[in-house]
C-alpha cells in the first residue's frame, strides 16, 4: 500500500482486528477461491445480518457495524467474495457460503454493488427463500445506469492501476467533513489492497447487463438508506429504487457521501437496529437477547 489511513490506525479498528479473526471459507470446487468473512456476535443466532461491500471495499469496512451491533447481541457477518465473473455464479457461491455457515435465512445489508447482489440473491432464491430482509445503501436495481455493458467484457485484461483509477473517479471531490475524509482515505487504502483479478471481476458484475426483478421481492421487508449529499449515483437512480420498492422504509441521512457506514456510523447503526427490531422474538431474530434487554 502507498500509505496508511488514520482510520486503519484507530483504536476501534485495531480492536476489531485483534478480537475478530478473518476467516477464509472455500465453498467451490476450485480450492483457490475462498470467501473472506468476519463473524461477530453469538454464533447460536441462525438468522444473522450479513454485510456486503461495494466494488472498492473489503470485508473489514463494516467494522463499525460489527463492533457496535455485536455488543448488543446481534450476530454480524461481513463477507467478501472471491472472483466470480457473472451474477449467477456469485449467487450460487453465496448460497454455498450460507450452507457452510449453517444459516437458513439472513438479513442482508448491501452497499452499492453489495446491495445490487443482495437483491439478485433474493431473486435467485425466491422459490426457496434464503433472505429474510434487505437493507440497501446507496445502491441500484439496473446496471444500465453505468453505460458500460460493452466494457464489461474487457475488464479482465485491463491493468489493476487503470481499474483503480476508474473506481476512484467516483469517490467525489466536493467539500467534505473530517469523518468523510477519513472514510474516503480508508476506502482508498482498501482499494489499493485488492488484486487486479478481484477488481476486474467486481467491475464486471457491476456493469454486466442485468436488472432486478423487483416484483419478486415485493413481500420482503426492505429499508433503503440514502444520503442527500454528493455520492456516486444520481438522484434518478435513487428515485428508480423507490419506485421498485414502494413499501420500503426510507432512512434518509442528510450527509454521508459514498460510505455512510463509516462516516455516519452511529446513524446507520441506529437504522440497522430499527430495521432488525421488527424480527425480535421470532425465528428470524438476528439477536440472542430478549427484547426487554435491548435499547
Amino acid at each position: 500500500m502507498s500509505y496508511i489511513s488514520d482510520l486503519s490506525q484507530s483504536q476501534e479498528y485495531l480492536s476489531f482486528r485483534s478480537s475478530v479473526p478473518l476467516k477464509r471459507v472455500v465453498v467451490d470446487t476450485d480450492n483457490t477461491k475462498g470467501w473472506r468473512i468476519y463473524d461477530c456476535g453469538p454464533k447460536k443466532v441462525k438468522c444473522p445480518l450479513i454485510c456486503l461491500p461495494p466494488v472498492s471495499g473489503t470485508a473489514d469496512i463494516f467494522f463499525k457495524q460489527a463492533l457496535a451491533l455485536s455488543a448488543k447481541g446481534i450476530r454480524v457477518i461481513s463477507a467478501e467474495a472471491p472472483v466470480y465473473w457473472n451474477v449467477k455464479e456469485w449467487c450460487e457461491g453465496f448460497r454455498k457460503l450460507l450452507d457452510y455457515l449453517e444459516v437458513v435465512k439472513v438479513h442482508i445489508f448491501g452497499a452499492s454493488l453489495g446491495g445490487y447482489l443482495a437483491q439478485k440473491f433474493a431473486e435467485y432464491t425466491v422459490k426457496c427463500p434464503r433472505v429474510a430482509s434487505l437493507i440497501l445503501c446507496n445502491t441500484f436495481t439496473d446496471t444500465a445506469i453505468f453505460n458500460n455493458h460493452e466494457s464489461a467484457a474487457i475488464f479482465w485484461m485491463l491493468p489493476g492501476l487503470v481499474l483503480k483509477r476508474m473506481i476512484m473517479s467516483n469517490f467525489g471531490s466536493a467539500k467534505v467533513d473530517p469523518e468523510m475524509v477519513e472514510a474516503i482515505d480508508f476506502m482508498v487504502e482498501r482499494l489499493e489492497s485488492l488484486p487486479q483479478t478481484e477488481l476486474a471481476s467486481r467491475l464486471t458484475l457491476n456493469c454486466l447487463k442485468g436488472y432486478v426483478e423487483a416484483h419478486k421481492l415485493a413481500d420482503l421487508p426492505i429499508t433503503v438508506i440514502d444520503v442527500f449529499d454528493e455520492y456516486a449515483l444520481s438522484n434518478a437512480v435513487r428515485e428508480e429504487l423507490y419506485k421498485c420498492y414502494p413499501n420500503a422504509k426510507l432512512a434518509h441521512l442528510k450527509t454521508g457521501g459514498n460510505f455512510p457506514y463509516l462516516s455516519r456510523c452511529s446513524e446507520v447503526n441506529l437504522h440497522l437496529q430499527i430495521h432488525l427490531r421488527q424480527f425480535d422474538d421470532s425465528d428470524l431474530s438476528s439477536s440472542d437477547r430478549p427484547l426487554i434487554n435491548r435499547c
